[in-house]
């Protein structure tokens, strides 16, 4: 399993885990398949492209992409410390293989130790217990949990919100 940054080369199989994603867990993410179906393959690429704000990790097995993560830094002054976690997925025929956790913890090593952020913060759907579980594995607690935070169809999702800060040898404080 060999896990790094995804470049605008990925763009294809990038968009094809992420759509299948929005498909199969549409409650684990904000945007919806609709959204981004039409979106045009250079928007991708460009979204890959090499950036001091924003990285997106994909698990390989050999050529197959079995699972992103991205990882974005707060663009304004004041929030530069913290980062986002956004759009973890994991396809079905990798899942029990450790990929997510692999994923996230290349998100993290990142966001301490090349951009050196404080803290790293995510949304989890309350109902999806494997992932928070995973998330408070790699050292992520709930800050808060917001009811009725996303509407998929007629039916309402509760997420948490989640926090991991960076620990204490790697922080500035």
């Amino acid at each position: 399993m060999l896990i790094r940054l995804l470049n605008p080369a990925d763009a294809a199989r990038f968009r094809a885990v992420r759509l299948r994603g929005l498909t199969e867990e549409p409650a684990a993410f904000a945007s919806s398949y609709e959204e981004e179906c039409d979106r045009p393959l250079e928007a991708t690429q460009a979204q890959l492209a090499p950036k001091a704000d924003g990285v997106v990790f994909g698990a390989f097995d050999g050529d197959t992409l079995l699972g992103v993560v991205g990882l974005q830094r707060e663009s304004m002054r004041k929030l530069a410390h913290k980062g986002v976690v956004w759009g973890m997925y994991v396809v079905p025929q990798g899942r029990g293989r450790e990929i997510g956790r692999r994923l996230l913890a290349a998100a993290l090593d990142h966001a301490w130790t090349q951009w050196q952020l404080a803290q790293v913060n995510l949304s989890a759907q309350t109902g999806n217990q494997a992932a928070v579980a995973l998330y408070r594995s790699l050292g992520f607690e709930v800050f808060g949990t917001e009811r009725g935070s996303m509407r998929v169809g007629d039916r309402v999702h509760d997420e948490h919100h989640m926090v991991c800060r960076a620990p204490a040898a790697l922080t500035k404080e």
